[in-house]
């Protein structure tokens, strides 16, 4: 006979719903256990019918290691800001990001494919759309290791709405923990926030968003009945305009703006004694 004590031992243990656990323990002859192996297996069933359901709610965490040596930014969506806040949820993330934080795991494919109890990280997630009924994803993950002598540093802003991480590099070992250089970096993360970069150089701009600026650019030249022979020379000032817009380098520093990042780490290395080179940033923003 399954009583009411053992369902709601089963409920207290897996948050599953009191028919789901009434059916699943008359299944296995009150079996704890092989009860909570059954809501698991078909949890992963439920959460692959609600992988078509919207995540665009969640939060955007980071662990950056004591010695600023290495980090990690990834993203946990959900489909409503009211699971976003929940303890449950909220709690789920820390776990994922104790599990990521110990790991070495380099890309997002590693990252899922980590162990986890019995099973992989990527089960762990979808065992969590069983307690809350909401299409749960670990959608983005990153890591940097930084080179000798460089610092990894990252920020998260509006609650987990935005997040950075960034590695700058350095030629002198003993720069990294000066307050000038602390205050540089936590700058830069503030400023990648803020301006959204879409790259570090005009390298990291796609030929092809290039080309999509240029042909809109061009369209609105004819349009505005500018003869050809000229057009070519006005769009080389409207690229230059849209790559000093795009590229984190070429930006406007946002604290002042009269200055690019460039000079500004260029200024910084000057005063330091050093050379002073960001190697790479990810900004993610929630849902994006």
């Amino acid at each position: 006979m399954i009583t009411a004590s053992i369902v709601k031992e089963l409920r207290d243990k897996t948050n599953a719903g009191m028919m789901d656990c009434k059916k699943v323990l008359t299944e296995t002859n009150g079996d704890i256990e092989a009860s909570i192996k059954l809501l698991r297996e078909r949890g992963i069933m439920k959460a692959g019918k609600k992988s078509d359901r919207a995540a665009t709610e969640g939060i955007i965490a980071a662990r950056v290691n004591d010695g600023a040596t290495s980090g990690i930014l990834f993203e946990v969506n959900c489909e409503t800001d009211f699971v976003s806040r929940n303890d449950n949820f909220q709690a789920f993330v820390t776990e994922i990001a104790d599990k990521l934080a110990a790991s070495d795991a380099p890309d997002h494919a590693a990252a899922l494919a980590l162990p986890h109890g019995e099973s992989t990280l990527e089960d762990f997630v979808k065992e969590k759309v069983l307690q809350l009924g909401e299409n749960i994803q670990l959608r983005k993950y990153v890591r940097f290791d930084a080179a000798s002598g460089g610092v990894v540093a990252s920020y998260i802003h509006l609650g987990g709405k935005v997040g950075v991480l960034l590695e700058v590099g350095t030629t002198k070992p003993e720069t990294a923990s000066t307050d000038g250089f602390q205050e540089l970096v936590k700058d830069l993360t503030l400023h990648i926030a803020a301006s959204a970069p879409k790259g570090l150089s005009r390298d990291d701009i796609p030929a092809d968003i290039v080309d999509a600026e240029k042909e809109i650019f061009r369209v609105r030249l004819l349009d505005q009945g500018k003869p050809e022979n000229i057009i070519e020379n006005i769009l080389k000032g409207q690229l230059a305009k849209f790559f000093a817009e795009s590229c984190f380098l070429e930006q406007g520093f946002v604290k002042d703006p009269d200055i690019t990042v460039s000079q500004l780490l260029e200024n910084k290395g000057k005063e330091l004694g050093d050379t002073l080179t960001v190697t790479s940033f990810v900004r993610f923003g929630l849902g994006e």
